[in-house]
């Protein structure tokens, strides 16, 4: 692991704390875009991702830009090769996450920090194609409200998956849409983790993500209306070992379950919003 270096330990933002909201943003300190970068022992992929990431997410946003690394205090220092970077390039803003873990609350930690209209979340492994990116901002650019990269969508797949690895994805994407038929089934693949949300479908709306599944979290509590799919080819790992485990789908299962009763009362209560404003306006 590499020496904690003065410049490192002091370039370092501040990780939110409390509830996971994502508050407003004041005019005068507003960006176009914020993607954020959750990781963990990833020192060794960070520098080509974010070599990759910046022409393509300028190519849509200009300057106007950062990329988050939210770092789960990594054993192998990625947290300080990301600071280390962020000395040098301004667009580059790092959180060492040292009381909290996991990759959904990461990725709300850093929305909580960021400055963009737009919001944006990618994996840092390499498996999601850094210059899709550019397509993710130009979806929401043309008035989408989230741009999804999907791997089911036209032009996406897997690269070199075995045929247990797709049929757990494909099962658990499946089981999601039964228990949550009217929410996930408004894309198709759920399951992803890369993707772009406008700041203003998700302002004050409490989240309570678990896991790595954060999309499921966003469409059932977000007031996303428009969504555009962006098909992309994932790719396989190309350093270490992948961090998917038999936990990780017992947090999804879990989270489906408390989801399918957070969208029954969400329902129930925008109905009852609805009959009210009927009620006020005298049945009209």
């Amino acid at each position: 692991m590499p020496c904690e270096s003065t410049n490192a330990i002091s370039n370092l933002t501040p990780v939110p704390t409390g509830e996971l909201v994502v508050r407003a943003v004041p005019e005068r300190e507003r960006i176009a875009f914020s993607l954020v970068v959750p990781t963990r022992n990833e020192s060794h992929n960070l520098a080509e991702l974010i070599a990759l990431l910046k022409p393509a997410i300028a190519s849509e946003a200009g300057d106007s830009y950062e990329i988050i690394v939210v770092d789960d205090d990594s054993p192998d220092g990625t947290w300080q090769v990301a600071a280390e970077m962020a000395v040098e390039d301004p667009h580059v803003v790092v959180m060492r996450r040292m009381d909290e873990r996991g990759l959904a609350t990461a990725v709300v930690r850093g929305w909580q920090a960021a400055r963009g209209e737009l919001l944006g979340v990618i994996d840092a492994d390499l498996q999601h194609p850094p210059e899709v990116t550019a397509r993710l901002i130009a979806a929401m650019r043309q008035g989408a409200d989230l741009a999804v990269a999907s791997r089911e969508a036209e032009g996406g797949g897997t690269s070199d998956w075995s045929s247990l690895r797709l049929l757990i994805s494909r099962g658990s994407r499946t089981l999601g849409k039964l228990l949550l038929p009217g929410v996930l089934g408004q894309v198709s693949d759920p399951m992803t983790g890369f993707f772009v949300i406008r700041r203003s479908a998700i302002q004050d709306v409490p989240l309570a993500p678990v896991g790595y599944k954060i999309l499921v979290e966003l469409l059932v509590r977000s007031r996303v209306q428009k969504i555009v799919e962006v098909g992309y080819m994932f790719r396989s790992r190309q350093r270490d070992e992948s961090k998917a485990s038999p936990m990780v789908f017992v947090d999804y299962l879990q989270h489906l379950f408390r989801l399918r009763a957070t969208a029954r009362a969400l329902r129930a209560e925008r109905a009852s919003t609805e009959l009210r404003s009927k009620g006020a306006n005298g049945g009209d």
